[in-house]
Protein backbone atom coordinates (compact mmCIF):
# COMPACT_ATOMS: atom_id res chain seq x y z
CA UNK A 1 0.00 0.00 0.00
CA UNK A 2 1.02 3.62 -0.43
CA UNK A 3 1.36 6.19 2.34
CA UNK A 4 0.48 8.91 -0.14
CA UNK A 5 -2.47 11.04 0.94
CA UNK A 6 -4.13 14.31 0.04
CA UNK A 7 -2.14 17.45 0.71
CA UNK A 8 -3.09 20.07 3.28
CA UNK A 9 -6.81 20.29 4.06
CA UNK A 10 -8.22 23.80 4.30
CA UNK A 11 -11.15 22.70 6.45
CA UNK A 12 -9.54 20.22 8.78
CA UNK A 13 -10.83 19.52 12.24
CA UNK A 14 -9.09 20.87 15.33
CA UNK A 15 -7.67 17.54 16.47
CA UNK A 16 -6.72 16.13 13.07
CA UNK A 17 -3.40 16.21 11.26
CA UNK A 18 -2.58 18.59 8.41
CA UNK A 19 -4.24 16.29 5.86
CA UNK A 20 -7.40 15.91 7.98
CA UNK A 21 -7.09 12.14 7.63
CA UNK A 22 -5.74 11.11 11.05
CA UNK A 23 -7.24 12.03 14.43
CA UNK A 24 -4.10 13.01 16.31
CA UNK A 25 -5.88 13.08 19.65
CA UNK A 26 -6.43 9.31 19.37
CA UNK A 27 -3.52 6.99 20.23
CA UNK A 28 -5.22 4.15 18.34
CA UNK A 29 -5.73 6.23 15.20
CA UNK A 30 -2.12 7.44 15.16
CA UNK A 31 -0.84 3.95 16.00
CA UNK A 32 -2.73 2.53 13.04
CA UNK A 33 -1.48 5.27 10.72
CA UNK A 34 2.12 4.76 11.89
CA UNK A 35 1.65 1.00 11.47
CA UNK A 36 0.64 1.48 7.82
CA UNK A 37 3.60 3.77 7.16
CA UNK A 38 6.08 1.57 9.01
CA UNK A 39 5.06 -1.73 7.44
CA UNK A 40 4.99 -0.19 3.98
CA UNK A 41 8.44 1.31 4.49
CA UNK A 42 9.90 -1.80 6.14
CA UNK A 43 8.09 -4.83 4.71
CA UNK A 44 8.20 -7.81 7.06
CA UNK A 45 9.44 -5.79 10.05
CA UNK A 46 7.76 -6.61 13.36
CA UNK A 47 5.54 -3.91 14.87
CA UNK A 48 5.02 -5.48 18.30
CA UNK A 49 7.43 -3.19 20.17
CA UNK A 50 5.85 -0.12 18.61
CA UNK A 51 2.37 -1.40 19.46
CA UNK A 52 3.41 -1.80 23.09
CA UNK A 53 5.05 1.64 23.11
CA UNK A 54 1.80 3.25 21.95
CA UNK A 55 -0.06 1.31 24.64
CA UNK A 56 2.36 2.50 27.33
CA UNK A 57 2.33 6.04 25.99
CA UNK A 58 -1.44 6.21 26.41
CA UNK A 59 -1.19 4.78 29.92
CA UNK A 60 1.53 7.28 30.86
CA UNK A 61 -0.35 10.32 29.60
CA UNK A 62 -3.70 9.25 31.07
CA UNK A 63 -2.30 8.45 34.53
CA UNK A 64 -2.49 4.66 34.32
CA UNK A 65 1.26 3.96 34.06
CA UNK A 66 2.58 2.67 37.36
CA UNK A 67 4.09 5.44 39.47
CA UNK A 68 2.99 8.38 37.31
CA UNK A 69 0.18 10.93 37.58
CA UNK A 70 -0.65 11.58 33.93
CA UNK A 71 -0.33 14.60 31.64
CA UNK A 72 -1.35 17.95 33.11
CA UNK A 73 0.47 20.36 30.77
CA UNK A 74 -2.19 21.98 28.60
CA UNK A 75 0.02 22.84 25.60
CA UNK A 76 2.29 19.81 25.67
CA UNK A 77 -0.64 17.41 25.81
CA UNK A 78 -1.33 14.02 24.30
CA UNK A 79 -2.36 15.48 20.94
CA UNK A 80 0.95 17.31 20.54
CA UNK A 81 3.01 14.14 20.98
CA UNK A 82 0.79 12.05 18.71
CA UNK A 83 0.84 14.74 16.02
CA UNK A 84 4.63 14.87 16.23
CA UNK A 85 4.98 11.09 16.12
CA UNK A 86 2.87 10.88 12.97
CA UNK A 87 4.99 13.61 11.39
CA UNK A 88 8.14 11.72 12.34
CA UNK A 89 6.88 8.48 10.79
CA UNK A 90 6.21 10.36 7.56
CA UNK A 91 9.66 11.97 7.64
CA UNK A 92 11.27 8.57 8.19
CA UNK A 93 9.34 7.08 5.27
CA UNK A 94 10.35 9.94 3.00
CA UNK A 95 13.97 9.72 4.07
CA UNK A 96 14.15 5.96 3.48
CA UNK A 97 12.81 6.42 -0.04
CA UNK A 98 15.35 9.16 -0.77
CA UNK A 99 18.54 7.91 0.88
CA UNK A 100 21.19 5.72 -0.67
CA UNK A 101 20.96 2.09 0.53
CA UNK A 102 24.02 2.49 2.78
CA UNK A 103 22.53 5.59 4.42
CA UNK A 104 19.07 4.21 5.18
CA UNK A 105 18.02 3.95 8.80
CA UNK A 106 16.59 0.45 8.74
CA UNK A 107 13.62 -0.77 10.74
CA UNK A 108 15.34 -1.11 14.12
CA UNK A 109 16.74 2.43 14.13
CA UNK A 110 13.48 3.84 12.78
CA UNK A 111 11.59 2.06 15.54
CA UNK A 112 13.92 3.57 18.13
CA UNK A 113 13.31 7.04 16.70
CA UNK A 114 9.53 6.64 16.76
CA UNK A 115 9.55 5.38 20.36
CA UNK A 116 11.80 8.29 21.34
CA UNK A 117 9.27 10.60 19.74
CA UNK A 118 6.41 9.06 21.72
CA UNK A 119 8.20 9.77 24.99
CA UNK A 120 10.05 12.98 24.11
CA UNK A 121 7.81 14.91 26.53
CA UNK A 122 7.62 12.23 29.21
CA UNK A 123 9.68 14.59 31.35
CA UNK A 124 6.61 16.75 31.90
CA UNK A 125 4.78 13.87 33.57
CA UNK A 126 5.03 13.97 37.36
CA UNK A 127 6.07 10.90 39.31
CA UNK A 128 3.85 10.12 42.29
CA UNK A 129 6.73 9.72 44.74
CA UNK A 130 9.63 11.75 43.38
CA UNK A 131 7.66 14.82 42.31
CA UNK A 132 5.14 15.27 45.09
CA UNK A 133 6.45 18.80 45.81
CA UNK A 134 5.35 19.99 42.36
CA UNK A 135 1.80 21.00 41.42
CA UNK A 136 2.09 20.79 37.62
CA UNK A 137 4.43 19.30 35.02
CA UNK A 138 5.07 22.73 33.52
CA UNK A 139 7.34 23.40 36.48
CA UNK A 140 9.83 21.07 34.74
CA UNK A 141 9.89 23.12 31.52
CA UNK A 142 13.58 24.01 31.74
CA UNK A 143 14.68 20.42 32.41
CA UNK A 144 11.91 18.33 30.89
CA UNK A 145 14.06 16.95 28.04
CA UNK A 146 16.68 15.60 30.45
CA UNK A 147 13.84 14.05 32.44
CA UNK A 148 12.52 12.49 29.22
CA UNK A 149 15.98 11.04 28.57
CA UNK A 150 15.94 9.55 32.06
CA UNK A 151 12.54 8.00 31.36
CA UNK A 152 13.83 6.44 28.13
CA UNK A 153 16.81 4.98 29.99
CA UNK A 154 14.41 3.19 32.32
CA UNK A 155 11.78 2.30 29.75
CA UNK A 156 13.64 1.03 26.67
CA UNK A 157 15.17 -2.01 28.44
CA UNK A 158 11.62 -3.09 29.28
CA UNK A 159 10.95 -3.27 25.53
CA UNK A 160 14.08 -5.31 24.92
CA UNK A 161 15.86 -2.27 23.48
CA UNK A 162 18.61 -1.74 26.04
CA UNK A 163 21.17 -1.31 23.26
CA UNK A 164 19.31 1.76 22.03
CA UNK A 165 19.34 3.56 25.38
CA UNK A 166 22.51 5.54 24.73
CA UNK A 167 21.40 6.88 21.36
CA UNK A 168 17.75 7.52 22.30
CA UNK A 169 18.71 9.43 25.45
CA UNK A 170 20.90 11.70 23.32
CA UNK A 171 18.74 12.29 20.24
CA UNK A 172 15.75 13.27 22.39
CA UNK A 173 17.72 16.45 23.11
CA UNK A 174 17.14 17.54 19.51
CA UNK A 175 13.61 18.45 20.69
CA UNK A 176 14.85 20.92 23.29
CA UNK A 177 17.31 23.61 24.25
CA UNK A 178 19.01 22.12 27.31
CA UNK A 179 22.01 20.83 25.36
CA UNK A 180 24.01 22.58 22.63
CA UNK A 181 23.16 20.43 19.60
CA UNK A 182 26.63 20.96 18.15
CA UNK A 183 28.11 19.12 21.13
CA UNK A 184 26.07 15.94 20.57
CA UNK A 185 28.44 13.29 19.23
CA UNK A 186 27.20 9.92 17.98
CA UNK A 187 29.22 7.19 16.32
CA UNK A 188 26.82 6.54 13.45
CA UNK A 189 25.76 9.43 11.17
CA UNK A 190 22.37 7.76 10.82
CA UNK A 191 21.72 8.42 14.50
CA UNK A 192 22.33 12.12 13.90
CA UNK A 193 19.82 11.91 11.05
CA UNK A 194 17.31 10.47 13.53
CA UNK A 195 17.94 13.44 15.79
CA UNK A 196 17.36 15.86 12.93
CA UNK A 197 14.14 14.08 11.98
CA UNK A 198 12.85 14.07 15.57
CA UNK A 199 13.69 17.72 16.18
CA UNK A 200 12.06 18.67 12.89
CA UNK A 201 8.92 16.64 13.57
CA UNK A 202 8.53 18.33 16.96
CA UNK A 203 8.68 21.80 15.41
CA UNK A 204 6.64 21.34 12.26
CA UNK A 205 3.84 19.35 13.89
CA UNK A 206 3.11 21.90 16.60
CA UNK A 207 3.49 24.95 14.37
CA UNK A 208 1.21 23.37 11.73
CA UNK A 209 -1.50 22.68 14.31
CA UNK A 210 -4.76 24.26 13.18
CA UNK A 211 -5.07 25.93 16.61
CA UNK A 212 -1.39 26.73 17.07
CA UNK A 213 -1.92 30.46 17.54
CA UNK A 214 -4.66 30.09 20.14
CA UNK A 215 -2.69 27.38 21.94
CA UNK A 216 0.39 29.61 22.15
CA UNK A 217 -1.60 32.51 23.58
CA UNK A 218 -3.89 30.60 25.92
CA UNK A 219 -1.79 27.56 26.91
CA UNK A 220 1.91 27.83 26.12
CA UNK A 221 2.17 31.22 27.81
CA UNK A 222 0.82 29.75 31.04
CA UNK A 223 3.32 26.90 30.86
CA UNK A 224 6.06 29.49 30.32
CA UNK A 225 4.89 31.41 33.40
CA UNK A 226 4.77 28.33 35.62
CA UNK A 227 8.03 27.00 34.17
CA UNK A 228 10.03 30.20 34.72
CA UNK A 229 10.44 31.04 31.04
CA UNK A 230 8.09 34.01 30.62
CA UNK A 231 9.69 35.80 33.55
CA UNK A 232 13.12 34.54 34.53
CA UNK A 233 14.52 34.98 38.01
CA UNK A 234 18.03 35.64 36.74
CA UNK A 235 19.51 36.10 40.22
CA UNK A 236 18.09 36.93 43.67
CA UNK A 237 16.01 40.06 43.37
CA UNK A 238 16.54 40.41 39.60
CA UNK A 239 13.95 39.38 36.99
CA UNK A 240 13.92 39.39 33.21
CA UNK A 241 10.50 39.64 31.53
CA UNK A 242 10.48 37.80 28.21
CA UNK A 243 6.73 37.71 27.62
CA UNK A 244 4.31 40.00 29.44
CA UNK A 245 1.22 38.13 28.28
CA UNK A 246 -0.04 35.48 25.91
CA UNK A 247 -0.67 38.21 23.36
CA UNK A 248 2.89 39.46 23.80
CA UNK A 249 4.17 35.93 23.19
CA UNK A 250 2.22 35.80 19.92
CA UNK A 251 3.40 39.27 18.92
CA UNK A 252 6.97 38.00 19.10
CA UNK A 253 6.27 34.71 17.32
CA UNK A 254 6.88 35.91 13.70
CA UNK A 255 10.33 37.19 14.61
CA UNK A 256 10.99 34.04 16.61
CA UNK A 257 10.04 31.94 13.59
CA UNK A 258 12.34 33.90 11.31
CA UNK A 259 15.38 34.00 13.57
CA UNK A 260 15.19 30.76 15.52
CA UNK A 261 12.93 28.29 13.77
CA UNK A 262 14.38 28.74 10.33
CA UNK A 263 17.90 28.60 11.75
CA UNK A 264 17.01 25.39 13.53
CA UNK A 265 15.04 23.75 10.72
CA UNK A 266 17.31 24.76 7.86
CA UNK A 267 20.75 24.75 9.46
CA UNK A 268 20.77 22.68 12.66
CA UNK A 269 18.45 20.03 11.20
CA UNK A 270 19.73 20.28 7.63
CA UNK A 271 16.30 20.87 6.03
CA UNK A 272 15.14 17.30 6.60
CA UNK A 273 11.54 18.57 6.56
CA UNK A 274 11.78 18.26 2.79
CA UNK A 275 11.51 14.46 3.07
CA UNK A 276 7.78 14.84 3.68
CA UNK A 277 7.51 16.07 0.11
CA UNK A 278 8.39 12.61 -1.18
CA UNK A 279 5.00 11.43 0.06
CA UNK A 280 2.96 14.34 -1.28
CA UNK A 281 4.05 14.84 -4.90
CA UNK A 282 6.48 17.60 -4.01
CA UNK A 283 4.14 19.43 -1.64
CA UNK A 284 4.83 19.88 2.06
CA UNK A 285 1.55 20.14 3.98
CA UNK A 286 3.34 20.95 7.22
CA UNK A 287 5.32 23.89 5.85
CA UNK A 288 2.22 25.12 4.00
CA UNK A 289 0.18 25.03 7.23
CA UNK A 290 2.94 26.81 9.16
CA UNK A 291 3.13 29.50 6.50
CA UNK A 292 -0.64 29.98 6.68
CA UNK A 293 -0.49 30.29 10.48
CA UNK A 294 2.29 32.86 10.41
CA UNK A 295 0.62 34.88 7.64
CA UNK A 296 -2.62 34.95 9.61
CA UNK A 297 -0.78 35.99 12.75
CA UNK A 298 1.01 38.81 10.93
CA UNK A 299 -2.37 40.04 9.68
CA UNK A 300 -3.84 39.93 13.19
CA UNK A 301 -0.88 41.85 14.60
CA UNK A 302 -1.08 44.46 11.84
CA UNK A 303 -4.80 45.06 12.31
CA UNK A 304 -4.81 44.65 16.07
CA UNK A 305 -7.94 42.52 15.73
CA UNK A 306 -7.05 39.76 18.17
CA UNK A 307 -10.66 38.60 18.24
CA UNK A 308 -9.87 36.74 15.00
CA UNK A 309 -8.12 34.13 17.17
CA UNK A 310 -11.25 32.58 18.60
CA UNK A 311 -10.79 28.83 18.26
CA UNK A 312 -11.25 26.84 21.45
CA UNK A 313 -9.58 23.46 20.91
CA UNK A 314 -10.31 20.62 23.33
CA UNK A 315 -7.82 19.40 25.91
CA UNK A 316 -6.37 15.89 25.86
CA UNK A 317 -4.99 15.41 29.35
CA UNK A 318 -4.74 12.81 32.06
CA UNK A 319 -5.97 15.18 34.76
CA UNK A 320 -9.47 16.61 34.30
CA UNK A 321 -8.66 19.56 36.57
CA UNK A 322 -5.34 20.37 34.88
CA UNK A 323 -6.60 23.41 32.96
CA UNK A 324 -8.03 25.03 36.09
CA UNK A 325 -4.88 24.18 38.05
CA UNK A 326 -2.71 25.74 35.34
CA UNK A 327 -4.83 28.90 35.35
CA UNK A 328 -4.55 29.19 39.11
CA UNK A 329 -0.80 28.54 39.21
CA UNK A 330 -0.06 31.01 36.42
CA UNK A 331 -2.27 33.70 37.95
CA UNK A 332 -0.60 33.36 41.36
CA UNK A 333 2.85 33.30 39.81
CA UNK A 334 2.19 36.48 37.82
CA UNK A 335 0.76 38.21 40.86
CA UNK A 336 3.78 37.34 42.99
CA UNK A 337 6.27 38.26 40.28
CA UNK A 338 4.44 41.51 39.58
CA UNK A 339 5.01 42.51 43.17
CA UNK A 340 8.63 41.43 43.08
CA UNK A 341 9.44 43.23 39.84
CA UNK A 342 7.25 46.27 40.33
CA UNK A 343 5.57 45.43 37.03
CA UNK A 344 1.81 45.68 36.56
CA UNK A 345 0.57 42.35 35.25
CA UNK A 346 -3.12 43.09 35.78
CA UNK A 347 -3.78 43.04 32.04
CA UNK A 348 -2.33 39.54 31.89
CA UNK A 349 -4.58 38.10 34.56
CA UNK A 350 -7.53 38.60 32.24
CA UNK A 351 -5.83 36.43 29.63
CA UNK A 352 -5.50 33.70 32.22
CA UNK A 353 -9.08 33.80 33.43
Amino acid sequence: MSVHANAISQDRRNDFDVTDTVQVSSPAAVRDAVHDIFTYTFPGAAFDKLWLAFYDFERLFTGRFQGYLGCDTTYHDMQHTLDMTLALARLVAGYERSAAPSDRLGSRRAMMAIITSLFHDAGYIRHKDRDHDYANGAEFTLQHVSRSADFLRRYLPELGMAKEVGVASMIVHFTGYEVDLDTIELDDPRDIICGHLIGTADLIAQMADRCYLEKCRDRLYKEFVVGGVAIENAKPGEYMVRYESGQDLLSKTPAFYQSVMRERLNNKFNRVYRYVEVLYDGHNPYIEAITNNIKHLVKVIATGNWSQLRRQPPYFLGDLDAAKTMDSLATRQLASLGGATGTNFNQNLGVLA
